[in-house]
C-alpha cells in the first residue's frame, strides 16, 4: 500500500489484470454470446481478492488497483460521435475538450506502452460487445480524437506489443480492424430488431432470444439494402431458413405465405404446425409502427418470393 492506503501496482501486474480480463471476457463470451450486459460488465470479476471492475460511466475506465485504463467505451446514444475514419480505424474522442484531463493522459500512456485494453461498443441501451484486445495507435490534440486498432488475440504474449510497431503490425491490425468492423455492423442490427420485437419471432412468437435472428427483407449484398430495422424481421432460426430459402414469403401487407409445394407436401408435425399453419397469417408487428417493415422492401423480396413458387 502507498501512504494513503491505495494498493501499489507494478508494471507486471498491470498485465497480468489485462490478460485475467481477457480471460474473463472470453469466458463470458462462450456463456452467453458476444454482446453482453451493462451490470455483468460493471460488476466485473475476482482477481487474487481485488474486485476488478470493467466499465463505469464515463468512457475511459481505469479500475481502481490499477495505473492506467483498462477499457473504452462508446455508450449508444452518448455524447461522443465515435466513427470509422477513412483509414479504417476507429475514431475514439477524448474525455471532454481538454487533452490533460487525467483519463485522456492515461489513454495516451496505454500508446506510449502499447498496452492492450477492451473496447465496449454499445448496441442498444444496456447491451454491449466486447472486443479485445485494442490498442491506441495515433492520438490527435488538435482534433481531441484518439485512433483504434483492434489486433489479434493470439498475438498477445506478455500484455503487451513492441513500443515499436512495424508494418507488419500495422496491416494485422487494419485487416482484423476492418472484420470487426462489420461484426459490430451485424450484431448492431440484429440487437435492435430483435429488442423491436419484443424478443421473439414475429411469425410464430417464439422469445428463445438465443434462437432469434434479424433476417434482411433486401439483404445487404444488394446496394438498395438499408442497415434499418425498417428492413429487418426477427425470425428464429428455422423460420430465417425458411424466409432465405423462399419458402415462406411476406407480402407487402404484412401477410405471411408458404410456396404452394410445401403446402402440398405431408410430413410430420413439424411441417405441420412449423409451416403450413402460418399461411394467410399475418406478421407479429413492433409497437413502434416506424421500425414495421418497409413496405418496399417486402414488395422488393415477395417478387423474388413469387419467382420461386
Amino acid at each position: 500500500m502507498d501512504p494513503l492506503g491505495n494498493p501499489v501496482i507494478r508494471d507486471n501486474d498491470d498485465i497480468t489484470i489485462r490478460l485475467a480480463a481477457f480471460q474473463w471476457l472470453s469466458e463470458m463470451v462462450e456463456a452467453n454470446g458476444d454482446v453482453l450486459p451493462r451490470d455483468l460488465l460493471q460488476r466485473g470479476f475476482d482477481h487474487h481478492g481485488e474486485r476488478i471492475h470493467l466499465m463505469a460511466p464515463q468512457g475511459i475506465f481505469k479500475p481502481r488497483i490499477m495505473k492506467l485504463p483498462i477499457s473504452i467505451t462508446t455508450t449508444p446514444k452518448g455524447p461522443y460521435d465515435d466513427s470509422f475514419g477513412p483509414d479504417g480505424l476507429l475514431s475514439y474522442r477524448y474525455r471532454g475538450t481538454d487533452p490533460d484531463h487525467s483519463d485522456n493522459v492515461g489513454l495516451r500512456q496505454t500508446m506510449k506502452k502499447q498496452l492492450p485494453l477492451v473496447y465496449f461498443h454499445g448496441i442498444i441501451p444496456g447491451k454491449y460487445l466486447a472486443v479485445w484486445p485494442v490498442y491506441v495507435v495515433g492520438d490527435d490534440p488538435i482534433s481531441l480524437v484518439f485512433r483504434i486498432a483492434v489486433d489479434d488475440a493470439s498475438f498477445i504474449e506478455d500484455g503487451s506489443e513492441k513500443s515499436l510497431v512495424d508494418d507488419s503490425v500495422a496491416l494485422r491490425r487494419a485487416y482484423v480492424t476492418s472484420t470487426i468492423r462489420t461484426r459490430l455492423h451485424q450484431r448492431s442490427f440484429r440487437e435492435r430488431v430483435i429488442a423491436a420485437y419484443r424478443s421473439q419471432c414475429s411469425l410464430c412468437k417464439l422469445r428463445h432470444t438465443e434462437l432469434l435472428d434479424a433476417a434482411h427483407i433486401i439483404p445487404d449484398r444488394y446496394p438498395e439494402s438499408q442497415p434499418s430495422i425498417s428492413n429487418g424481421i426477427s425470425l428464429c432460426k428455422l423460420h430465417h431458413a425458411a424466409f432465405d430459402s423462399f419458402i415462406i414469403g411476406v407480402s407487402p401487407d404484412f401477410k405471411i405465405h408458404v410456396r404452394r409445394d410445401v403446402l402440398l407436401e405431408s410430413d410430420g408435425p413439424m411441417l405441420r404446425y412449423g409451416l403450413q399453419k402460418l399461411d394467410g397469417e399475418r406478421l407479429v408487428l413492433p409497437a413502434a409502427k416506424q421500425n414495421w417493415p418497409d413496405r418496399g422492401a417486402l414488395e422488393w423480396r415477395f417478387d423474388k418470393f413469387r419467382s420461386h413458387v
